[in-house]
């Protein structure tokens, strides 16, 4: 076998079908010959570890993490939904949790409130069933449920051929094509068991190689590149590298969306496992600094505005710190909200809303005078990255 056959058969091989067009066939995980730990994956793997262990230290600091950790899941599906082309953006998705409708709403936004309702299935689900080929139609199945891919068989596994390349391609002018239907279930049989096989490979380039084979496989109709995404934070939290699911890679991987296609298609073509890897934790070590940054920035404005509850708020101060606390988990919040959260008069509600506001903590932003919503600003800027909506 010559030197081309053998990297080719690495990732797998291109077999050409009935009716003329080739698809590919994913040799099943570890790879063969085997992944080269060179220095500068070595350097990079050490880097990942001790970015998503001051990640993971960092969450754990901050006072009730579950309050925080929604947030997170929030960016990391409107990171990976916009991947796929929604234009929605975080103060969209916010916007829709509280039932604010506008007219200018982006028309994708169900798309991404699926995305955190899969993310949150997924996780409640890892604790009595392992990731398995079971887990990933379930939380398809959630995924697209009632959205515009809902005509393409949510839960299900493909029953025909689909392929990846620009928009109104045909099957023989795609970039790439996946496995035939029929090759499926082995292949995701092949991928449940390497996932479940102890292998000396580190934890992180195994997840590497889980995520890429998973977009190669392309098992559904539609879908495929969030659910694969969704894989790479159930491992982590699967296999308790991190607490909570708070590193949002989709940032890395919408900012580098070229190269992520471009190094995902060269592992299919050429075998390049070590250079994807190489890609795949530099993302990590990017985005777990981010993220360890963004929980430091929490507890110093959750601090500041506390201090100012506190010294400007009166007898009112304690009903002031129960919906500060509230808003790290809901950051968008009405009259009524406040009212029914301190169980005061609606009168008294609207006069702790008011001095929010003058003190900056919210802000209005619906500009009506009746049904008016109200945004913790400050917050949510954290979470937002403008070379994310670039």
């Amino acid at each position: 076998m010559d030197s081309q056959s053998t990297t080719l058969a690495r990732a797998g091989r291109y077999v050409t079908q009935a009716n003329g067009y080739r698809a590919f066939i994913p040799a099943p995980l570890p790879p063969n010959p085997p992944v080269r730990l060179t220095d500068e994956l070595q350097v990079l793997l050490s880097q990942a570890d001790r970015a998503l262990g001051r990640l993971d230290g960092s969450i754990q600091t901050l006072p009730n993490p579950d309050l925080f950790v929604l947030m997170y899941i929030r960016k990391e599906a409107v990171l990976s939904s916009q991947i796929e082309g929604t234009q929605s953006s975080l103060q969209d998705l916010l916007a829709a949790e509280a039932k604010v409708f506008s007219p200018n709403q982006p028309r994708d936004v169900d798309e991404v409130v699926n995305y955190v309702s899969a993310m949150n299935l997924g996780l409640l689900r890892l604790k009595e069933l392992p990731i398995s080929t079971r887990l990933i139609r379930e939380i398809h199945a959630e995924l697209l449920q009632g959205v515009r891919g809902s005509r393409f068989t949510p839960g299900e596994l493909r029953i025909s051929q689909n392929w990846i390349g620009p928009a109104g391609c045909t099957l023989n002018e795609a970039t790439f094509v996946p496995p035939p239907y029929h090759e499926v279930p082995q292949k995701l049989a092949e991928l449940e068991t390497f996932l479940h096989t102890d292998t000396k490979l580190p934890l992180l380039i195994k997840i590497g190689l889980v995520h890429a084979q998973f977009e190669t496989i392309h098992p559904f109709l539609d879908g495929n590149g969030r659910i694969g995404r969704l894989l790479i934070t159930f491992l982590l939290c699967e296999r308790e590298v991190l607490q909570k699911p708070v590193l949002y890679l989709s940032w890395f991987f919408k900012r580098h969306r070229q190269q992520y296609y471009e190094e995902l298609q060269s592992v299919r073509d050429r075998g390049t496992w070590e250079q994807w890897l190489v890609f795949f934790l530099r993302g990590i070590v990017e985005v777990s600094g981010q993220a360890t940054d963004t929980a430091r920035q929490i507890l110093t404005l959750r601090e500041e505005h506390r201090h100012i509850v506190t010294e400007h708020f009166g007898r009112a101060a304690s009903n002031g710190h129960r919906v500060l606390e509230h808003l790290y988990q809901q950051p968008i919040i009405s009259v009524s909200n406040v009212q029914g959260l301190i169980g005061t008069t609606y009168a008294a509600a609207n006069g702790l809303v008011a001095r929010l506001v003058a003190s900056g903590i919210l802000r209005e932003f619906t500009g009506q005078a009746r049904n008016r919503r109200f945004v913790y600003q400050g917050y949510v800027d954290l979470f937002h990255d403008k070379q994310s909506e670039m």
